[in-house]
């Protein structure tokens, strides 16, 4: 059992963020913590002249209202949206708020993986602490 719990939480289709919720749910000891985190990645400087004022405030207003309703009702359970690149942020989270397990949500791996790396790849290699990838 585990005091303090990380889901990080991608909106992709393949990609089975509540399943991870609900493993991070079953090994969270009694009255222990539980974080749902989302990594806002920056939007290109191209692309950020085609978008409207206010844009990323309100992308952010946005996620943190769809994970909580994720989260209704959860005892000692909050919500987290960071800027950062995935992979690196979820890492730096985990370790700077003393985090003991990250419950993962990945798709299969694919060839484009296998050179580029993924998020769970990532935090696989580099957390600190015991990490759980839910397929």
């Amino acid at each position: 059992m585990y005091k303090n719990v990380l889901v990080p939480v991608s909106f992709e289709a393949n990609r089975d963020s509540k399943g991870a919720l609900e493993i991070a749910k079953a090994i969270r000891e009694e009255g222990g913590k539980l974080t749902l985190l989302h990594v806002m990645e920056a939007v290109p400087g191209y692309a950020m002249t085609y978008m409207p004022a206010g844009f990323h405030e309100d992308m952010q207003k946005s996620v943190v209202e769809e994970l909580s309703k994720m989260l209704d009702g959860l005892e000692n359970a909050e919500v987290q949206v960071i800027d950062g690149h995935s992979g690196r942020t979820i890492v730096d989270f985990a370790a700077q708020n003393e985090v003991d397990c990250i419950v993962i949500a990945s798709h299969r791996p694919g060839m484009q993986n296998l050179l580029l790396g993924s998020t769970a790849t990532t935090v696989v290699r580099h957390a600190k602490c015991a990490v759980h990838v839910l397929r």
